[in-house]
């Protein structure tokens, strides 16, 4: 195995631990996400049953405060995990252009050793031609 195709294996490794940070990144974004919503929807029964019972409505002012306090906690923890997604897609997108220059330089060597070989077959070809003209 060339250094080449090693440089591709391990930058290809490179790119698929990234793509599962990724991925493990935005399921927990969408895990928190599905907590908001939860809590929005709990916010709105609560609305609903107060609205129904008088006797709840004394405790409504302290639900909606301790509702919009957890929401804004959750919301920080999205936005801290929107932040960590998108250093994880630049990461991946990095590893996905240093990924194709090394498969690019691999294709160049290809390329050039080819054409090496093609001289040296040429040559050689010229000079069986001139030995046979020769004798």
């Amino acid at each position: 195995m060339s250094w080449a195709e090693s440089l591709i294996k391990l930058s290809t490794y490179e790119a698929e631990v990234l793509q599962k940070r990724l991925a493990e990144i935005v399921d927990r974004r969408v895990a928190v996400e599905l907590r908001l919503a939860m809590l929005e929807a709990e916010g709105e029964a609560e609305a609903m049953f107060s609205a129904q019972e008088a006797t709840a409505g004394i405790y409504r002012a302290g639900f909606f405060e301790g509702l919009k306090l957890r929401k804004a906690k959750i919301q920080s923890e999205i936005d801290v995990i929107l932040i960590e997604e998108q250093g994880a897609r630049d990461a991946l997108s990095e590893a996905f252009e240093t990924q194709k220059k090394y498969e690019h330089i691999a294709e160049n060597l290809k390329l050039e050793a080819r054409k090496a070989q093609g001289r040296l077959d040429s040559a050689a070809l010229d000079e069986l031609g001139l030995r046979k003209k020769a004798g």
